[in-house]
């Protein structure tokens, strides 16, 4: 099975848009488990423009499935892994002012770094996995440096996959496979929707989880956030 995983940055965004907190952030988490979501997903940054260090802090409290923190692995990131033990953190190599991920980890130029981190995090019994493009050299790296797990950038797979999907998965199949040869879990995200994620799924049914966060908050706006949950439960499975 596939876990859906909720990333609920845009909900923050909304609410930091008028300085309340309305919608509640937190009460969407658990509203997102009630509706069938398996994990949520949070990405702080460090002008906190979204999701805010506190709460994260506030949802380790409420989150009974799987809860996964992404972000670059700063001293300031690591002290919150080291405080809330999330299941999963995910290393993305993100500068400050990124205004989202674009590019995976290059896990050989950035090893010892990324070999320091991960080891770290481990040691306080969290699940790593590293955002990496769909690349044969930079999986593999990340094995090297004791990653659990690679979660797939599939921005360029979204980007291809109406000009020709079949060109657009073929690198994420190869860098697929060559996780599963080296006992990697296998996460992705990034511009999934009800459009892509079936056929990403159909390709590469060994997929742990996949973070969907903007479309499905999108696709919120019209269908639901329960009925949109659903919806995209049902493109997995």
């Amino acid at each position: 099975m596939t876990r859906l995983s909720v990333n609920i940055n845009k909900i923050a965004t909304l609410r930091n848009a008028r300085g309340a907190n309305n919608p509640d952030v937190i009460k969407t988490a658990i509203d997102c488990e009630r509706f069938g979501a398996q994990g949520i997903t949070v990405h702080p940054r460090p002008d906190e423009r979204h999701i805010r260090f506190r709460d994260v802090v506030e949802l380790k409290k409420v989150v009974t499935t799987e809860f996964n923190i992404e972000g670059y692995p700063d001293e300031r990131f690591l002290q919150l892994i080291k405080e809330v033990k999330p299941a999963q953190a995910t290393l993305v190599p993100d500068k400050p002012d990124a205004i989202t991920s674009n590019a995976g980890w290059d896990t050989i130029a950035h090893a010892t770094f990324l070999q320091k981190v991960i080891s770290e995090i481990k040691q306080q019994g969290v699940r790593v996995s590293v955002f990496v493009d769909p690349s044969t050299a930079m999986v593999q790296g990340a094995k090297q440096v004791g990653a659990d797990r690679i979660e797939l950038y599939t921005e360029p797979y979204a980007a291809h996959y109406h000009q020709n999907r079949e060109a657009a998965i073929e690198p994420y199949i190869e860098a697929a496979a060559v996780a599963n040869s080296l006992d990697l879990g296998i996460n992705a995200g990034h511009d999934l929707d009800l459009n892509n994620l079936r056929y990403l799924k159909q390709n590469i049914p060994q997929m742990d989880e996949v973070s969907i966060g903007h479309a499905l908050i999108c696709d919120a706006l019209y269908f639901g956030l329960e009925n949109t949950i659903q919806l995209y439960l049902r493109e997995l499975n």
